[in-house]
């Protein structure tokens, strides 16, 4: 389990358009958010990443860096991509899954095609959200067992703002006995 305060795994992945991806060596000013998403397959992915690519230079006003991360292909990663028409947003592909456990996110088996007419990976991983400081430690995390109910970006960057102002540290730290 990853623990507030704590260090993160590193993670270096390709990206469609940006180059390698290297957590340890982001250079973010206060952080980077990294948002697993279960592929190409998934029509929730599509709506939340669209979403995220137009907050992005929000996020980045804040000091936060933003990339989207999923197990899919090189090809399905263009895709999606293309799809949410991200230019800001960098996308990340190629994740092991044995990785994405290392983040604690849950994996899925396949269940056929879905709504946008795409046959799902046999296994993917399921959502994830995670604000990791500029010395690889965990400020924030959400994990999902299900594509449903989602951090909402918009809230999340009027709670960087309070974060911001009043110095507020990383909650949830305390690993001792209860």
């Amino acid at each position: 389990m990853l623990i507030p305060r704590q260090k993160t795994p590193n993670l270096t992945l390709p990206t469609v358009a940006h180059g390698q991806f290297e957590l340890g060596n982001d250079q973010a000013q206060r952080g980077t958010l990294l948002c697993f998403y279960r592929g190409l397959h998934c029509p929730i992915c599509i709506r939340y990443l669209t979403e995220l690519e137009k907050l992005t230079a929000e996020f980045a006003e804040r000091g936060v860096k933003t990339i989207a991360i999923s197990s899919d292909s090189e090809d399905r990663a263009k895709g999606m991509a293309e799809k949410i028409g991200a230019s800001a947003l960098r996308i990340a592909y190629d994740l092991p899954l044995a990785e994405a456990r290392d983040w604690g996110l849950y994996v899925s088996t396949s269940r056929g095609k879905t709504s946008t007419g795409l046959e799902e990976p046999a296994l993917f991983s399921e959502p994830g959200l995670f604000l990791v400081t500029p010395e690889r430690t965990l400020y924030f995390a959400s994990v999902q067992t299900m594509p449903f109910v989602r951090p909402n970006f918009r809230e999340l960057i009027g709670s960087l703002d309070f974060v911001i102002e009043k110095n507020y540290p990383a909650r949830g730290e305390y690993s001792g006995a209860v």
